[in-house]
C-alpha cells in the first residue's frame, strides 16, 4: 500500500488512476449491463479522493474521475464528434470536482463516526447535485445517470416510481460510501453497517408500500422497425420498405402503429402524395399510423422532428413538434463560438427548431397516447408531464443509426423501463434501426426486443394501468431533498468555521488604563 501511494505521488499518474477508476460506473449500464457492480463501481474512485494530500488535488480526482466517466459513457460519439468528444468530457467531468473535494473533507485520515454518517448522507446528495447539474439539456441530459443502470432490477423500478430514477441512483452511492468505509476506515465499520442496513430498509419499504399499477385493459400497438436504409434516395426507399411492412399488419387488430424517428424524410403538406398512401395504409391496417417527419416544413421557416398522426380520413391535425434537440446532433450551442466542431465531425450544420409544448393525442378509439422523440426518453419530466396529462401509453420515436454498432441503441433502449415505472404508463421505444423495446406499467418487458440487425413489424399486446403513481404525484423530491442536505451540511460547516476557538472566550486581559492589551506590545 505504501508503494503505491508513493507510486501516486505523481500528479500525472494520480489524474491516470483517477480517470480509469471513474470510468468503471459504465460497466453498469448497457451493453454490458453488470448492474450489480453499480454497488461497488464507485469505491475505487471514492478510496483515491480520500487519501489525496490536499483538497485542491481530492478536487482533480473529482474532474479527473468526472472525465473518465463521461468519456466512457458516452464513447460513441468519437466517430461523429472526434476530439470534441474529450472537450465534451473534460467540461462535464469538472462538475465532479466539488465531489471530490467532499470525499476527502468527510472521509479523509480517521474520520469520526459522525463524519462517516454526514458522509452517508451527503455524498450522495452531492453525486445527485452533479446530475441534476448535467441533466440540463445543453450540457447534454440525463444521459448515463446512475439510477438508470438498475432499469432491469425490479426493486430499483419500484423505488423510480416513488422518487424517480435519482431515488435509487441516490442509494446505489450510499451502498458505495458504505463499502468504501467498510475496506478504508476499519475503525468506523458501525456507522457504515449502519448505511448498508438503512439502504436495504428503504428499498424494502418501497417493495412494500409502493402501489403497484392495477392494469385493467390491453392494447395491440405495432411498431415498424426498417432496419438501415443508406444512399442518396434512402429516404424514398425507407418509406417504401415501412410502407410494406406496414401492409402485413392488415388483419392484425392494432390500434396504433408506430414508425421510428424521422421515418418520412419529407413535409407531408408539401407531399400530399405520402400522406394519401399513408391515409390508405391507415385504412388497411384499421390503426392510425404514428410517423415522424424529419423535414423543412412547408408552412413556416425551418427544418422540425415532428410526431405526426394519421388516420383513415387523413392527417388528423395532431402533431408533436420536438422541444429537447440533441447538442451538436441538431443544433450547435452558442453556434458563433463552438461552430468549428462541424469541421472535425459530423455535427449539425443547420440548426432544427424547437417545438412550444408537448401533446397527448387521441388515436380516435380512446387511446391517448404521449409522444416524444429520441433522447427526450431521457429526460424523467417530460413523461411525468404526459402522464399528468392523461396519456394512456407514453411512446419514443428514436434513431441511432448513426451509432449502430456501439452501446448507445441498447443504453437508449433501456430507460423506457425506468420512463414506464416512474409514471405507472407503458412505454413503447419505436426505433428505425434498433433497439426497439416495450415496457409494461411497472417498467417489466413486453415481448421481444427488435435488435440493431432486424427489419421487422412487431406486434406487442400491452397492458393499460391508471392511477396515479408517488413519482407522479410529488416529482424530483429527492433532488430537492438532496439540495437541502447539501444546504444544511453547507450551514454547520460554516457554522464551525466561524465558531471562535476556546481559547478566544477568555476575556483579554488589560493595561492599567483599562484598555485592552494589544499584540506587541
Amino acid at each position: 500500500m505504501k508503494t503505491l501511494g508513493r507510486w501516486l505521488t505523481s500528479p500525472w499518474r494520480r489524474s491516470t488512476v483517477a480517470a480509469v477508476v471513474g470510468a468503471l460506473p459504465v460497466l453498469a449500464f448497457p451493453a454490458p449491463s453488470l448492474w450489480w457492480f453499480a454497488y461497488v463501481a464507485l469505491v475505487p474512485w471514492i478510496l483515491l479522493a480520500r487519501t489525496a494530500p490536499t483538497g485542491g488535488r481530492a478536487a482533480y480526482d473529482g474532474w479527473w474521475g468526472g472525465f473518465g466517466f463521461m468519456l466512457a459513457m458516452h464513447h460513441w460519439l468519437l466517430p461523429s464528434l472526434h476530439v470534441f468528444t474529450f472537450v465534451i468530457a473534460a467540461l462535464l467531468g469538472a462538475l465532479w470536482a466539488p465531489w471530490g473535494w467532499l470525499v476527502r473533507r468527510l472521509l479523509g485520515g480517521v474520520p469520526s463516526r459522525g463524519g462517516v454518517l454526514a458522509a452517508l448522507v451527503v455524498l450522495p446528495s452531492g453525486w445527485l447535485g452533479v446530475e441534476l447539474v448535467r441533466s440540463w439539456q445543453g450540457l447534454g441530459g440525463p444521459w448515463g445517470v446512475l439510477g438508470a443502470s438498475q432499469w432491469q432490477v425490479e426493486a430499483a423500478l419500484r423505488l423510480a416510481s416513488v422518487g424517480g430514477m435519482w431515488l435509487p441512483g441516490f442509494l446505489v452511492v450510499v451502498l458505495n460510501v458504505a463499502v468504501a468505509v467498510l475496506v478504508g476506515v476499519r475503525r468506523a465499520r458501525v456507522p457504515a453497517v449502519a448505511g448498508l442496513v438503512a439502504t436495504a430498509a428503504a428499498t424494502s419499504a418501497a417493495w412494500v408500500g409502493s402501489p403497484r399499477p392495477a392494469t385493467d385493459d390491453r392494447v395491440r400497438i405495432a411498431v415498424v422497425q426498417p432496419g438501415v436504409v443508406s444512399g442518396t434516395d434512402s429516404a424514398d426507399r425507407r418509406f417504401d420498405l415501412e410502407e410494406r411492412l406496414t401492409r402485413e399488419l392488415a388483419g392484425q387488430d392494432v390500434s396504433l402503429v408506430v414508425w421510428g424517428e424521422s421515418s418520412v424524410g419529407f413535409d407531408l403538406g408539401a407531399r400530399p402524395d405520402l400522406a394519401r398512401r399513408l391515409t390508405a395504409l391507415s385504412r388497411e391496417t384499421g390503426a392510425g399510423i404514428l410517423v415522424n417527419v424529419d423535414a423543412r416544413r412547408s408552412d413556416r421557416p425551418g427544418i422540425y422532428k415532428s410526431s405526426v398522426l394519421v388516420g383513415p380520413d387523413g392527417l388528423t391535425g395532431d402533431r408533436y413538434d420536438k422541444m429537447r434537440l440533441v447538442p451538436f446532433g441538431e443544433y450547435i450551442p452558442a453556434r458563433s463560438l463552438l461552430g468549428w466542431a462541424t469541421s472535425v465531425g459530423k455535427a449539425a450544420g443547420e440548426d432544427r427548431r424547437r417545438g412550444s409544448e408537448q401533446v397527448v393525442m387521441d388515436t380516435g378509439d380512446g387511446l391517448r397516447i404521449g409522444p416524444m422523440v429520441c433522447f427526450e426518453s431521457a429526460f424523467p419530466d417530460m413523461s411525468r408531464h404526459l402522464a399528468e396529462d392523461g396519456a394512456d401509453v407514453l411512446l419514443a420515436q428514436s434513431s441511432t443509426s448513426t451509432f449502430q454498432r456501439s452501446w448507445a441503441p441498447w443504453q437508449h433502449a433501456s430507460l423506457g423501463a425506468l420512463r414506464a415505472a416512474e409514471t405507472g404508463r407503458p412505454m413503447v421505444h419505436a426505433t428505425l434501426t434498433g433497439v426497439s423495446a416495450v415496457y409494461g406499467p411497472g417498467g417489466e418487458r413486453v415481448g421481444p426486443r427488435l435488435g440493431t440487425d432486424t427489419a421487422a413489424a412487431q406486434v406487442y399486446e400491452i397492458p393499460l394501468a391508471h392511477g396515479t403513481t408517488p413519482y407522479v404525484r410529488f416529482g424530483d423530491w429527492p433532488l430537492h431533498a438532496a439540495l437541502l442536505v447539501l444546504a444544511a451540511w453547507g450551514v454547520t460547516e460554516l457554522s464551525r468555521l466561524r465558531r471562535p476557538a476556546r481559547g478566544s472566550l477568555v476575556p483579554p486581559a488589560r493595561t492599567a488604563h483599562g484598555s485592552p492589551a494589544r499584540p506587541g506590545r
